[in-house]
């Protein structure tokens, strides 16, 4: 650009001193055509890297994911290829025989059913624990009604055998009566025993069932999550069993290009997580370039981007500024115990990056990990200089198509 600007200029001059010689061509006017242009061209250019600031170190940076197998097997698909084919997020990448986890989740799927009805059957055997209990106290219950009742007969009987015996004694009574009288009083206290010894053996049975229900009740008391621990124990390894069932299919988690692919059909993998068997290269990557320290007091998030790219000569791209990352590794301490060292000579100021967002109209364009350009940030402050950065970077784009070697 500023030798086109030059070549007007020497233009204009010509036309002015030589051709139509409306100036004199003096020693006054020659030091002035010459004090002219290298003035202007040092303005400009000074008032350009601050508000039109460029770079002629842009970068492609794109995450990769080393793909790892999450189990153990030999591959039995593997429908990618290397290259520049896009994979969708969620197209497989490789199966892995499923056959091992399959007879997996087929046992612990039987298994979860038994312990399911195990513990159905010991939910039962509580109803009928808890049952006999009922049935126990029951029958305390009604022993104990019956020791009350012979209770009071048996006093009775005793009062009566009292009275007999006096009227006997006094010669008012029989001898007869009294024996018979003494005959209901054992028979009384022989019932007495006999409810005493039922309502014992009741007590007994009734102390067996709670032994019995609080068995069948410590069974049923370890849960897991509102859930039998046996069941739960059995479901979680099921659910395991299941997740490496599906993991035996690998997807991409993104849409990706694949490279470094080295899995075949027939491989044997063996779920380390050191051992990769292909990398993904994410598609949408970000644009950074690196600027002075002293380029970047103009520029905020918003302003105006342009760029190029070496792999793609003649052709701007456009966007925005995202962000200036203020942080470098020069800014950086260790934590240790050793105490900074100053070195022999100045160490010099490290560069700051400027993330780019890119345009809409310009996100499908194909760009290479690594791929390296320059770039121009248009600040909100003098704008008809813009129009001179932008030229330049369009030419600069073009000598891209330049190859400068001599083989």
């Amino acid at each position: 650009m500023e030798a086109i600007l030059l070549g007007i200029y020497s233009f204009f001059v010509w036309l002015i001193f030589i051709k139509k010689k409306w100036l004199p061509w003096t020693t006054p006017w020659k030091v002035t055509v010459v004090i002219i242009p290298v003035v202007g061209l040092a303005c400009m250019i000074l008032l350009l890297n601050v508000f039109a600031p460029s770079s002629a170190d842009v970068r492609v940076y794109k995450y990769t994911i080393p793909i790892v197998s999450q189990v153990r097997g030999r591959v039995i698909e593997v429908p990618v290829e290397e290259g520049n084919r896009l994979v969708k997020k969620g197209e497989v990448l490789f199966k892995v025989d499923p056959t091992p986890y399959q007879l997996d989740v087929n046992t612990l799927t039987a298994q979860l059913a038994t312990a399911q009805a195990s513990n159905r059957e010991i939910e039962e055997s509580l109803k009928g624990a808890r049952g006999k209990v009922a049935e126990t106290r029951g029958v305390i219950t009604q022993t104990a009604s019956r020791t009350r009742e012979v209770s009071a007969k048996l006093e009775l009987a005793r009062k009566r055998v009292a009275q007999y015996r006096e009227l006997q004694a006094s010669g008012a009574g029989s001898r007869f009566e009294v024996e018979r009288a003494e005959t209901d009083l054992k028979e009384l206290e022989g019932q007495l025993d006999a409810v005493r010894s039922t309502e014992a053996q009741a007590k007994a049975a009734e102390a067996q069932a709670l032994a019995s229900e609080q068995q069948v009740m410590q069974k049923l008391g370890a849960k897991a999550n509102g859930e039998f621990a046996q069941v739960a124990q059995i479901r979680a390894q099921l659910e395991n069993a299941k997740w490496l069932l599906a993991e035996t299919t690998t997807v991409s988690p993104c849409d990706c290009y694949v490279v470094n692919l080295q899995l075949r059909k027939g491989f044997f993998v063996a779920g380390l997580p050191l051992n990769p068997v292909m990398t993904l290269v994410e598609a949408e990557g970000q644009v950074i370039a690196f600027y002075s320290q002293n380029e970047l007091h103009q520029v905020a998030p918003g302003n105006e981007v342009e760029f190029t790219l070496n792999t793609q000569p003649g052709k701007v791209v456009k966007g925005s500024v995202d962000s200036v990352i203020w942080a470098q590794g020069a800014g950086q301490l260790q934590a240790s115990g050793s105490i900074p060292m100053a070195g022999m000579l100045a160490q010099p100021p490290g560069r700051y990056a400027v993330k780019f967002n890119i345009a809409e109209k310009d996100r499908a364009m194909f760009m290479a990990a690594g791929a390296a350009g320059a770039a121009a940030i248009y600040t909100d402050h003098l704008h008809m200089l813009h129009i001179i950065r932008k030229v330049m970077l369009r030419v600069g784009s073009y000598v891209n198509y330049l190859v400068l070697k001599l083989h």
